[in-house]
């Protein structure tokens, strides 16, 4: 067996067979509503299904990449740091739903990366908030302190974009965050928001963050300067219509279908990258013992703290863990995200097979070295073991599949 190239397969399988349309078409019954809004790193396939639903609808279509949609006014902007083309968008969703009126409706469509996609700053500039979150990414933040800040800096996120309107707003959520919570997939831009601005300047502390003027801000909020983030939208209706436990069920299916044992370890994996990755390598090491070959599966999303000044992405870098204390096991593995973009590392994420650290070695590459620098992405792309796919238009958190006992895992076209 081709162990690589079945993880490969695997991976785009299970993405197919949970593409945003075929999970967004169950749910499009019901009235037709009298303007479309889709943003995130899905924007466009949601959007296109939305239209087939209810032709000629007015749409806006807020992408990370250039697209057409026909029949829909389509203004792409700028993830995972926002910038002028982000607050645009913005601007044209806010003046979009306040032009409906009371008793009309609006769909809204939401995705991962929708954050950075819609941004309206409001106490800070642009330019600081660009500041803040590269500041917070590489800190390690991870998603829910990320997005309490964005949330009290913004007047489109935590709820505000709703509130922007007087008409019905039905929301329709794809997660790309541990436990699909709709107050933080893309900043719960249509969801009554339980942080405050304490909780926001809690986060800068807690990451030793100075941002002077945000600061300023939140503490305006705090001292009841500034209006917080909305309690309660009685106007919206939301429902998350797919999410990682999603994927990973798809790409059991596909498994098992080739009669290979599957074992879902959770979707539920964040934190540090460095602890993630143990956990595996016990799970990895407690399947070993048993014998019987399987495929570990799981989800989630891990966090890594930039130290160093290589290139790498979070999956990357669970995979250069993964190696480093697999200590010879000889696993085969894919670690890989949803969406096709993994941080910096120009792939989704990459492989392991059972002969990466004698080729590591014959290459003249130190795990360790690559580690101290985040440099994971440099050291599988020497090997020919970074997994490029380009934009997926999907984005439904990451997936690991680690292959124990499987013969073959050589290196193979993946």
């Amino acid at each position: 067996m081709d162990v690589r190239a079945l993880l490969a397969e695997t991976y785009h399988a299970a993405l197919d067979a949970v593409r945003p349309g075929v999970l967004l078409a169950p749910h499009l019954s019901g009235p037709r509503p009298e303007f479309v809004l889709a943003f995130g790193k899905a924007a466009v396939p949601m959007a296109r299904a939305a239209l087939d639903a209810f032709p000629g609808v007015p749409a806006l279509v807020v992408p990370p990449m250039p697209a057409a949609v026909p029949g829909a006014e389509v203004l792409a902007a700028s993830h995972p740091v926002p910038d002028g083309s982000s607050v645009r968008a913005a601007e044209r969703a806010l003046e979009r739903l306040g032009a409906l009126r009371e008793g009309q409706e609006a769909l809204v469509l939401v995705s991962g990366g929708g954050s950075a996609l819609l941004c309206a700053p409001d106490g800070v500039t642009l330019a600081q908030k660009q500041a803040l979150t590269r500041a917070l990414l590489r800190a390690g933040a991870d998603i829910r302190d990320l997005n309490t800040v964005r949330k009290h800096l913004s007047r489109v996120k935590g709820g505000r974009l709703a509130a922007a309107t007087r008409a019905r707003v039905r929301a329709l959520l794809l997660s790309d965050v541990v436990g699909d919570d709709p107050a933080v997939i893309a900043s719960g831009p249509t969801v009554p928001d339980p942080t405050t601005f304490a909780d926001a300047l809690a986060v800068l502390d807690r990451y030793g963050l100075d941002a002077p003027e945000a600061r300023a801000h939140l503490q305006a909020g705090v001292r009841g300067e500034v209006p917080d983030t909305p309690r309660a939208l009685p106007n919206v209706s939301t429902a998350v219509i797919g999410g990682g436990r999603s994927l990973l069920e798809a790409a059991r299916r596909v498994l098992e279908g080739r009669g290979v044992r599957v074992v879902i370890l959770g979707d539920t994996f964040e934190g540090d990258v460095r602890d993630v990755a143990a956990a595996h390598v016990a799970a990895v090491r407690a399947a070993a013992a048993t014998g019987e070959p399987v495929v570990l599966i799981s989800g989630g999303e891990a966090t890594v703290h930039v130290r160093g000044d290589g290139v790498g992405g979070r999956n990357t870098e669970f995979a250069l863990w993964l190696l480093r204390d697999l200590h010879g096991l000889g696993v085969s593995a894919l670690s890989a995200g949803s969406d096709g973009v993994d941080g910096s590392s120009g792939g989704a994420g990459a492989f392991l097979t059972p002969d990466s650290a004698r080729r590591a070695q014959a290459a003249g590459l130190n795990i360790a070295s690559c580690l101290a620098r985040n440099d994971s992405a440099s050291f599988f792309a020497a090997l020919g073991d970074l997994f490029v796919t380009g934009p997926t238009e999907h984005n439904l958190n990451d997936v690991r599949l680690i292959a124990v006992g499987l013969d073959g895992g050589d290196r193979a076209a993946g």
